[in-house]
């Protein structure tokens, strides 16, 4: 039988057919170096993620060299935990690091989606931070996918609330990719407000951001504002 919506959807596209359309060009880009990138061996991952960074310092834009960075991310997966990107995945990598939201059901592989965008802005060595929703996601994502990164050259790190000095937090923001909560990404954000100098503050510049669940955090969490309550610290000098 006709459909004329059918007959017209072929000439007028929808707004997000058109979306999808132009990410599916990339997405196509990614699967064509896939042979390329199958044939490197382990020990030229890490050049790999050095050649990408000096591209980006000589003025290459992140949105260039997206291909090579995800058909990397997606080689090193398959090496390290025997798990390859579908095409799905792809998609959402691409999506969040465009700054939107990837809407993916349970059992999509949101982490491993998530591993694409943040290796790509990692590569501008500023930092990345990846927002969960408690302790234990934060824990096992980074130990999941630190195999990928560090298996590409990057290094990952873990804010918790174990974690108590200010010395070993820092360390953990100046990692490549961090992982943490938004409670404990929020409350250092607040510490470091309060210090009298830089250097005391364990943040660097905020620079990249997904965050896991946002529909959690940006809505049912932050109902909850994050307080902190003490006695100020009196540097006057008479």
């Amino acid at each position: 039988m006709f459909n004329p919506l059918n007959f017209i959807s072929k000439f007028i596209k929808s707004g997000n057919q058109k979306e999808l359309d132009r990410i599916g060009k990339i997405v196509n880009e990614i699967n064509n170096l896939e042979a390329k990138y199958n044939l490197l061996n382990n020990e030229d991952f890490p050049k790999k993620t050095i050649e990408l960074k000096n591209k980006i310092k000589s003025g290459e834009k992140l949105n260039k060299i997206l291909p090579d960075a995800f058909a990397l991310v997606r080689e090193a997966s398959k090496r390290t935990r025997n798990e390859r990107h579908y095409d799905v995945q792809l998609i959402g990598g691409i999506v969040l690091h465009e700054n939107k939201i990837a809407e993916m059901r349970t059992g999509e592989g949101k982490t491993l989606t998530i591993a694409l965008s943040a290796y790509l802005n990692a590569l501008e060595e500023k930092g990345v931070h990846v927002v969960t929703v408690n302790d234990y996601l934060a824990k096992r994502d980074s130990e999941w996918m630190g195999k990928i990164f560090n298996y590409l050259g990057l290094t990952v790190g873990c804010i918790s609330s174990e974690i108590k000095t200010n010395e070993d937090r820092k360390s953990m923001y100046e990692c490549d990719i961090t992982y943490g909560t938004n409670n404990e990404f929020g409350f250092d954000y607040l510490r470091d407000n309060l210090k009298l100098q830089k250097v005391h503050m364990v943040q660097r510049n905020h620079n990249f951001c997904i965050v896991d669940e946002v529909d959690s955090i940006l809505i049912d969490e932050s109902r909850t504002p994050l307080v902190i309550s003490g006695a100020v610290e009196d540097k006057t000098v008479l």
